[in-house]
């Protein structure tokens, strides 16, 4: 935050700080996602031993907002075609949407993928390319890493999913921006 001193002069010791600093590194991050990605997925599930590969597509829209310190995002997903993997496995969503938003150091989801719990996401920035989600909410603990390559064009993320303390889900999707 901005602190006016006494003089009515902006304290321009507190335009460094880490709170605004984190915040512009998100919506500068998150910016670099807009776009459609086609998602080539792979998940290893734990209770069946079973490996899959499938092709998913995502959206990520970046919402109007009437506040300019807080940055919507809307994520919406989609099948390349009908697969197997949703019929045997129906805790996954074959398509949805989720609302976003960053509030600090956080991701505040109106839902998550394998529940429509509301709940927040910490964020650890690794440097200018990656970040990494921590999220817990009913019996799950989920760790994500979202990483940005060659200019943006290519994401990689890996996702582990953790049910009632034993890893139940490890996914890797490589993702190709479509468009912007």
């Amino acid at each position: 935050m901005v602190a006016i001193n006494h003089t009515n002069k902006i304290d321009s010791d507190h335009l460094d700080s880490p709170d605004i600093y984190l915040d512009s590194n998100l919506r500068r991050w998150f910016s670099r996602n807009i776009g459609l990605w086609k998602s080539l997925r792979t998940y290893f599930l734990e209770e069946t031993q079973k490996t899959y590969n499938i092709c998913m597509f995502l959206k990520i829209e970046a919402l109007n907002n009437k506040d300019p310190w807080k940055s919507h995002y809307k994520f919406s997903w989609y099948p390349e075609k009908k697969y197997s993997f949703f019929e045997e496995n129906p805790k996954y969503s074959e398509k949805g949407e989720m609302n976003a938003y960053i509030q600090g150091h956080q991701l505040v989801r109106e839902k998550f993928y394998l529940s429509n719990s509301k709940g927040i996401s910490n964020i650890k920035q690794v440097d200018e390319h990656e970040m990494i989600f921590e999220s817990s909410y009913d019996k799950w603990h989920i760790l994500e890493h979202t990483r940005l390559v060659n200019l943006d064009n290519f994401r990689f993320r890996v996702i582990y999913s953790w049910d009632n303390n034993g890893i139940k889900i490890v996914e890797n999707h490589h993702e190709i921006r479509i468009s912007s």
